[in-house]
């Protein structure tokens, strides 16, 4: 029985080991808090997950929540110009639903899932000099770090050719509320996408929490400008002030909605900024051992198109179907690189393609896409659920011509 190592218990790292838990394999999985000091902690994510990601975690029975989370049904963009004027506004219908489920209550569930399933956790903190020790030693096949947070990701060098941005590109403000009322202008469970442009975006999602169904209000903001105002972290109930005095400014249509919102607990806000970053998927430890990275370790994406979570949940499959079509053979470096390309060139790369052109003002086709997409449907639907594979994208959107092209078939038919 091949032995496995993953160091990270989050999206990737436990959908991969439930996964292989389930072929047939041993599994370790090292992670830094046990499930009551994830569910006692602060909320860690946003994590709207679509609907082919979903399907991953559905294979293998992991989709605890799927009848107490709430259904996504579409995406609703609104633009504003000038700031706290409604624009333009799109409803995006989904094909198949959306889901959010608060990672604290994921996260410690499937850490006792696995456990319960026969894998094997160490509670510890891992550093560099630790994933050295592990990498050599010879006790697993395959060591993978999902840790995508701390010390252990500087172990993987950074990309340069495929990491364009050397800061980061918004600041990040999450707040998990209770008490928003539906939007009355399309009154279903939806992902409101509200761009201020050259300012950030905002965000409201449904979710579940430890509470039970709640929405996510999450402003994305460009560094140093008027919206910028979450750099320190905040006392919770400032947070929530500094969120609604914004919307009420920026987005009134959305604020009309949240009059009466409380937050969900006491540890329901989130605040930070990275830069987006693609690294080399192979870390070369010190004693000569190897550690493939995966999902946020090696590509980490600004939140703007919400694929963090997809991410990693495709990555997660990805390496398992590397995984189980490798046999007995060596999990050697050439074996992580090819594993690394085949996620890169099947999800990895439209992944980052897009979200970095998201990060930057409109350009001229795409703002066509969007008011093209106001008053035709078959737009709005195609662009909602390129959310869910976003390999789509590269067909039609991100390219003029592309763009002129499909636009004029869409007129035409």
């Amino acid at each position: 029985m091949r032995r496995i190592l993953i160091v990270g218990a989050g999206q990737s790292g436990l959908q991969l080991g439930l996964s292989l838990l389930a072929e047939g394999y041993d599994v370790t999985i090292m992670s830094a808090r046990t499930p009551d000091e994830i569910r006692r902690g602060w909320v860690m994510s946003t994590q709207a997950m679509f609907d082919v990601a979903l399907q991953s975690e559905r294979k293998y029975g992991l989709n605890l929540w799927e009848d107490e989370t709430p259904r996504i049904e579409g995406l609703h963009v609104s633009l504003s110009a000038p700031p706290g004027e409604r624009a333009l506004r799109i409803p995006c219908p989904l094909d198949a639903y959306a889901q959010s489920t608060d990672q604290r209550v994921k996260m410690a569930a499937w850490l006792e899932l696995f456990e319960q399933r026969g894998g094997t956790v160490h509670y510890q903190g891992v550093t560099t000099a630790d994933l050295d020790g592990l990498t050599t030693m010879g006790r697993y096949d395959l060591t993978i770090v999902a840790a995508g947070k701390g010390d252990l990701v500087s172990a993987f060098d950074r990309d340069p050719d495929r990491s364009p941005y050397t800061a980061p590109q918004r600041g990040l403000a999450v707040a998990y509320v209770h008490g928003m009322t539906p939007d009355p202008t399309w009154p279903v469970h939806q992902v409101s996408f509200n761009a201020v442009p050259g300012l950030g975006e905002l965000f409201v999602m449904p979710s579940y929490t430890l509470s039970g169904p709640c929405e996510i209000l999450f402003w994305e903001t460009v560094p140093d400008g008027p919206l910028d105002q979450f750099k320190e972290r905040l006392d919770p109930a400032e947070h929530l002030k500094r969120t609604l005095d914004l919307m009420r400014r920026y987005t009134p249509w959305i604020y009309e909605r949240a009059l009466d919102v409380e937050l969900t607990d006491g540890r329901a806000t989130l605040s930070g900024r990275y830069t987006p970053t693609v690294r080399r998927p192979v870390a070369d430890l010190p004693g000569g051992g190897l550690a493939l990275g995966m999902a946020d370790v090696v590509v980490a994406n600004d939140p703007i198109t919400g694929q963090g979570s997809n991410t990693a949940a495709k990555c997660a499959y990805s390496y398992l179907q590397s995984i189980l079509a490798h046999g007995d053979q060596p999990f050697d470096r050439s074996w992580m690189e090819q594993t690394f390309e085949l996620f890169w060139e099947g999800t990895g790369r439209a992944v980052v393609d897009w979200t970095n052109a998201m990060l930057q003002p409109l350009p001229e086709h795409v703002q066509q896409i969007l008011g093209a997409a106001a008053g035709n449907p078959t737009i709005a639907r195609r662009f909602a659920n390129g959310f869910s594979d976003p390999n789509d994208y590269q067909h039609w959107f991100m390219a003029p011509d592309k763009a002129a092209a499909y636009l004029a078939s869409v007129s035409a038919s």
